[in-house]
């Protein structure tokens, strides 16, 4: 089972493919629109779990979002 952090990475994932489709736009043209590689469109798309927040946020702001806290969710293994 996924722990929190790699589904947090999977939903901004799915979040910035869907956005980008809809937008039309090619990874590669997403990653120059935000200053970044594709490479790093790519791992984002595919829920990679560490990359770096600046980098991330980059992306996000072609949408109008950003990263910020929110609760994460409990589960039985976190009362140990």
């Amino acid at each position: 089972m996924q722990n929190g952090l790699q589904i947090s990475a999977s939903r901004i994932g799915q979040v910035v493919r869907e956005r980008r489709a809809a937008s039309n736009l090619t990874q590669r043209e997403l990653g120059e629109l935000a200053g970044v590689g594709l490479r790093l469109v790519s791992e984002l798309e595919r829920g990679k779990p560490t990359l770096r927040l600046d980098a991330v946020n980059k992306v996000l702001q072609v949408f109008g979002l950003m990263l910020g806290p929110v609760d994460s969710p409990h589960t039985d293994d976190d009362q140990k």
